[in-house]
């Protein structure tokens, strides 16, 4: 702990990249662990533009229980103390906006976000969802297709604004903190390669060994929500 902390006490840009672990001990499941959400579903029935083909309605269904399911969850510690820290760019693979609530401004969401629809045919149309109160299945106003939820699917290219915004921030950080990934999801995880190949220094916190935990400078076991306080305290005014 105290040599990542001093690590986070040199650094000039520090930057967060965060997984499904941030938000666990907020009480939202991961997806690959042993109790995660691809254990209950088919991930390709319900994250696929395939499957969302053969059942439209069955997929808007599942994603609105999800909605109100992450509406009744709260920020935990390690949200509230990235929050706080100053002069941090944050990354994350999550969908919720955890980050956000906990009073994080900006925040680059590789994956898209949960509270947001797009037309499915992409004729340009967006707009905002009430994740506690869903609109369910619904065509797109502007084009007649369906509507469906801002969120990258399996076979799908992430969003290139903020692709390139994670590039950018990656490429200039001094420092790395992985919170709650395995690094192991590519085209995201190819953020760990590349702050390898620019010299940043990686911390990783993680209950379990993982291999961005591997390549590490400082490998950090615990639940983020007791490490990551404690590891920016060096940062929180």
């Amino acid at each position: 702990m105290e040599r990542a902390k001093a690590i986070i006490r040199d650094a000039d840009l520090v930057v967060s990249f965060s997984g499904a672990g941030l938000s666990q001990e907020s009480g939202i499941p991961t997806f690959r662990d042993a109790d995660g959400i691809w254990t209950t579903v088919d991930p390709f029935k319900m994250a696929s533009a395939d499957g969302f083909a053969a059942d439209p309605e069955g997929v808007i269904d599942w994603y609105d229980e999800r909605r109100r399911f992450i509406a009744g969850k709260d920020p935990n510690p390690a949200h509230r103390a990235l929050a706080v820290a100053p002069s941090m760019v944050h990354i994350t693979q999550n969908i919720d906006h955890l980050l956000e609530r906990a009073g994080v401004g900006d925040v680059v969401h590789l994956h898209g976000v949960i509270d947001r629809d797009h037309c499915h045919d992409r004729c340009g149309h967006e707009e905002a969802v009430d994740p506690s109160a869903p609109p369910g299945l619904r065509p797109c106003p502007r084009c007649g297709a369906l509507m469906r939820p801002s969120i990258v699917w399996f076979g799908e290219p992430l969003p290139q604004r903020e692709w390139f915004r994670a590039q950018a921030a990656i490429a200039a950080a001094d420092a790395i903190i992985v919170v709650g990934t395995s690094g192991e999801v590519y085209p995201a995880a190819g953020l760990i390669d590349l702050a390898r190949d620019y010299g940043a220094k990686m911390i990783v916190v993680n209950p379990e060994e993982t291999p961005a935990g591997r390549a590490a400078d400082v490998d950090i076991r615990g639940l983020a929500g007791e490490v990551v306080p404690e590891l920016l305290s060096v940062r929180t005014p």
